[in-house]
């Protein structure tokens, strides 16, 4: 007898136990609890996705460029042959060749000239490699506003349903809320990537820009090689 009822308690305590488990509920599932304004999120997201992985392309492209090329366009230029020069510099796709191209085009009119033009050309390659990279930076202010704003309007439709049916049970409320809270939790999760992809490309766009000005530095010192020679 004493056994029985040891083995029936025991039963309902573990019976009590699955029922204070709480329900697991799935990240796809979360999210669906979102409401309305995880759509707009959902569009920030893939777009900050696009814009990066586009710029990066284009970035890691026009910096690449061939080890040997401003050697080799010293030695044309030093023998003479500025035609080969410039036929490699227009045959190459890079902002580096474009720049130098330019450079060559300008060999006999004053260095300052020569420098200007190049110059010109340098911001224009710039122009290029930053192109929409703005977008990520608005992404990056605007996701969490969005995820605030939802939140907000959650908080408010929950509320609204409690002063409607007068059911005031802090489960129901808690359950509420933490749900609603997912909104503002994607939001600075998008924001915080976009940011995070924002910085990344600029440092991308440094090292470019720096190749440029020391491609730059590099053919103008080779055209007063010749004048520094003879005033030597």
């Amino acid at each position: 007898m004493f056994y029985l009822l040891q083995t029936d308690t025991i039963q309902k305590a573990l019976g009590a136990a699955a029922a204070s488990t709480p329900e697991k509920i799935s990240m796809l599932s979360l999210l669906e609890k979102g409401g309305w304004i995880m759509y707009p999120l959902y569009f920030l997201l893939v777009a900050a996705i696009y814009v990066f992985v586009e710029r990066l392309l284009a970035i890691n492209k026009a910096s690449r460029i061939e080890p040997n090329f401003m050697n080799i366009i010293r030695d044309n230029i030093v023998t003479g042959n500025v035609q080969a020069a410039r036929n490699l510099a227009k045959n190459t796709n890079s902002p580096v060749a474009r720049m130098i191209d330019k450079g060559i085009q300008r060999i006999g009119k004053p260095l300052d000239r020569i420098e200007t033009s190049m110059d010109n050309v340098g911001v224009l390659e710039m122009y290029k490699l930053e192109k929409n990279l703005a977008v990520l930076s608005v992404i990056s202010k605007a996701a969490p506003i969005f995820g605030f704003v939802g939140t907000l309007v959650g908080l408010m439709q929950l509320f609204s349903a409690i002063n409607t049916t007068n059911e005031f049970e802090v489960a129901t409320i808690a359950g509420g809320i933490y749900t609603k809270l997912v909104t503002s939790i994607s939001g600075l999760a998008i924001g915080l990537l976009a940011y995070l992809g924002y910085s990344y490309l600029n440092t991308q766009i440094d090292k470019a820009s720096h190749q440029m000005e020391a491609a730059s530095a590099d053919f103008l010192d080779l055209l007063q090689e010749p004048t520094q020679q003879q005033a030597s």
